[in-house]
């Protein structure tokens, strides 16, 4: 029988499939699978671009008519209720089967429901030989107010990426102090400050340090922007995330690339790096070490992939 306290269901299509099992297993160390995954970790949904509900499991048995008798015990009096079905994979019950459980639940329950604005949502779901009950919290999914900040460009990566990567970068842990190196007009730095993450950012060019500063302003976050070369960057962080530029006005070399990456390697321990070609071979003579990896191609495009590599000091791993 699962004995985890939170049960989280996922979306995302097939170019995101890679990304999403490399965020979770930075988030609660294994991966989903089936869209699904059992946890003790608690993730909000909402820090998440592929996290689209979470089960906060309270009740648990592998007998339905149990299940519902423990309910009543619980005494439950609660005013604007609302009850869900949250089916998992492999889940085979019929839906007039689901909604005769939700009346089960609903007259278990002391109190009026509320089916458009309820105050609090109570899931049921089954997986494998199992009943659970519990709270359910959904992705609301406002961070999608970014898509219409101030500033942007079509080579930017898009908000899933960019929220994934903080994750992957902080671990969960929003107490990490966070670097974007090449942060652009702030896309990553956005998605962190939402979620509560702590991070500053700098870029070489003053034109987008002034207009990521000003997109931050826009949805009233506050943070550092620092127009400086990454290696005048005085301050120590957790991680880094690093775009590296690829376009045709910001093209980089291999020069380039490695001053980039080892400037970072002298400020922080762990980077998340974002490539569109094999820098396999930089990372190394950087001195780290390729800790996980995946790739991401982009809809449409089915020649154009980013590739995201998550990277340690070789000492620190030694030493770990």
């Amino acid at each position: 029988m699962q004995t985890n306290n939170y049960i989280y269901a996922f979306i995302y299509d097939n170019t995101e499939s890679e990304l999403c099992k490399l965020e979770s297993r930075c988030l609660f160390n294994k991966e989903e699978k089936n869209k699904l995954l059992f946890s003790d970790v608690k993730v909000e949904p909402s820090s998440s671009a592929f996290i689209r509900k979470r089960l906060d499991v309270k009740l648990v048995s592998e007998d339905y008519a149990s299940l519902i008798s423990q309910i009543k015990k619980e005494k439950l009096c609660v005013e604007g209720f609302k009850v869900e079905y949250l089916v998992l994979h492999g889940d085979t019950t019929a839906y007039a089967s689901r909604l005769e459980k939700l009346r089960d639940i609903g007259y278990s329950i002391d109190g009026n429901p509320d089916y458009y604005k309820p105050i609090i949502t109570y899931a049921l779901c089954y997986y494998k030989g199992t009943w659970f009950f519990g709270t359910l919290l959904k992705n609301d999914f406002a961070w999608e107010k970014h898509n219409k900040k101030t500033y942007s460009y079509s080579n930017s990566i898009n908000i899933n990426i960019a929220k994934a990567l903080v994750n992957i970068a902080a671990k969960s842990n929003k107490e990490n102090k966070l670097l974007d190196a090449c942060c652009g007009v702030g896309t990553i730095m956005l998605e962190a400050c939402f979620a509560g993450n702590k991070i500053e950012g700098c870029d070489i060019n003053w034109k987008v340090c002034r207009q990521a500063r000003e997109n931050l302003s826009h949805f009233n976050y506050t943070t550092n922007v620092y127009r400086s070369d990454i290696k005048d960057i005085d301050n120590r962080y957790d991680a880094s995330i690093i775009d590296l530029p690829y376009n045709l006005f910001s093209c980089a070399d291999d020069n380039t690339i490695s001053h980039i990456i080892e400037s970072a390697a002298e400020i922080t321990d762990r980077l998340v790096i974002v490539s569109i070609s094999d820098i396999a071979n930089l990372i190394n003579k950087a001195g780290l070490k390729l800790s996980d990896y995946c790739s991401v191609s982009k809809k449409g495009k089915a020649n154009f992939a980013r590739k995201i590599w998550l990277c340690e000091k070789k000492e620190l791993l030694v030493t770990n």
